[in-house]
């Protein structure tokens, strides 16, 4: 329940990049069109988060970085996914939540992020992948939803 709301908003579509170390998080906006970095944090500090925006928006749906093999198997980086991801579901009963392939994510979440010839962290990099994830989704969502004709 969002008891929190203030405005009648759609609920929230968001995505995590996991890690053992950190869990990137991205958040589409409003109209489920643009993913947005919501920010960098720990396993428990991103549950936590997770369960205070569906408290205050409430979420459509969690979208997890499946981090598949290069030949497209699963190995130990999805069992670790996968137990994050049941904690998530008895954190946020009746949240669905979509793995998601990323093979490739933080090789162009790194590439992205060296075009602002900057110094770069492991933290920018895995809220990018998220983004990049969450983007993804949110494309392949929209192309199935029937356009409208004016």
């Amino acid at each position: 329940m969002r008891s929190g709301k203030l405005l009648d908003s759609p609920p929230r579509i968001v995505a995590i990049d996991y890690g053992t170390r950190r869990v990137g998080i991205a958040i589409a906006d409003p109209l489920w069109r643009f993913a947005q970095p919501l920010g960098v944090f720990t396993q428990e500090s991103a549950a936590k988060k997770l369960v205070a925006l569906h408290a205050i928006e409430g979420l459509r749906m969690v979208v997890v970085g499946w981090p598949l093999l290069e030949e497209g198997g699963e190995g130990i980086a999805t069992a670790r996914v996968q137990q994050y991801i049941n904690r998530l579901r008895r954190l946020l009963p009746g949240v669905p939540m979509q793995k998601w392939d990323e093979r490739y994510t933080t090789e162009e979440a790194k590439s992205r992020l060296a075009l602002r010839q900057q110094p770069i962290t492991r933290g920018q990099i895995d809220v990018m992948a998220a983004g990049i994830i969450l983007q993804e989704y949110l494309d392949d969502l929209l192309e199935g939803m029937p356009s409208t004709t004016f």
